[in-house]
């Protein structure tokens, strides 16, 4: 039968963007809402420097367990269906399937650790098996005809079996996973007003001499801190610092735009 293409891979590179637009647009989301606008969102990003913007991201992977294990379990379906198509399968083609089977169990193993460290045994297990799982249902949709091993795309053959039912179903169960649940979690992340890092109480002068301050860490300088004072909406250099225990900086979105006069203005910040 030849080889058809369908909405299937639309929806599948589909996937693909919401998954870099979620990596690269959700963490500056983020910063806008959590520090009160636009201006502080670019001060903050150049006091950073690159090299500490990959902390915002890798903030709201620790902090959110739920958004994690969504965010590990697209990556790794996306990944081993993308490689499939583009000659992956075809090279595994005469492999034995209990062979590519073990094979596929390497990275959602490591990606299992990964959240398991950060967030529980429970939220690595339910990371890993699920992305193994995904992983088996491309698998199948290979294996048994449903995708063609040179191009990778759907045959159009029919689903006649429980396994070729079941690939289709975990397929749909991934798409849902991708297009859907993954940017609601991390748009809710991104507003819920907490902070991605620690924050700290510290002592500082900002020209009105020193006072204890509450801030925002985005980086080490010698023995201090640079970071963002949540009481005069600036980037601060810092020293003495302590943890303060609470990590919300202002109300979610949702709950802000309910109150009257909130929106568009800075939030407020007590100590």
């Amino acid at each position: 039968m030849s080889d058809v293409p369908s909405d299937s891979g639309s929806r599948s590179r589909s996937a693909h963007t919401v998954l870099m637009a979620v990596l690269l647009a959700v963490p500056v989301l983020k910063l806008a809402w959590t520090l009160g606008g636009g201006d502080a969102a670019r001060d903050t990003l150049v006091a950073m420097g690159p090299g500490n913007w990959v902390d915002v991201p890798i903030g709201l992977f620790l902090t959110e367990p739920l958004l994690a294990t969504v965010l590990v379990v697209v990556v790794s379906r996306t990944t081993y269906a993308y490689f499939a198509a583009r000659g992956g399968a075809a090279r595994h083609q005469d492999t034995r399937t209990s062979a590519t089977a073990a094979t596929a169990t390497v990275v959602p193993a490591a990606l299992g650790v990964v959240v398991g460290a950060f967030n529980g045994l429970a939220w690595g297990l339910a990371a890993g098996l699920l992305s193994y799982v995904l992983r088996v249902g491309v698998m199948v949709e290979y294996g048994t005809g449903r995708r063609s091993h040179s191009t990778g795309c759907r045959t159009g053959r029919p689903a006649t079996t429980l396994a070729e039912r079941t690939a289709d179903g975990l397929r749909a169960v991934g798409l849902v996973l991708a297009l859907a649940v993954l940017p609601f979690l991390a748009v809710t992340a991104a507003l819920d007003g907490r902070s991605w890092t620690g924050v700290l109480t510290c002592d500082t002068d900002s020209g009105t001499g020193p006072h204890r301050t509450r801030l925002i860490e985005l980086g080490r300088v010698g023995n201090g801190v640079v970071g963002w004072d949540l009481m005069a909406d600036q980037v601060v250099n810092a020293v003495d610092c302590a943890t303060y225990d609470n990590d919300v900086v202002r109300p979610p979105w949702w709950r802000d735009q309910g109150e009257p006069g909130a929106a568009g203005g800075p939030p407020h910040r007590p100590l």
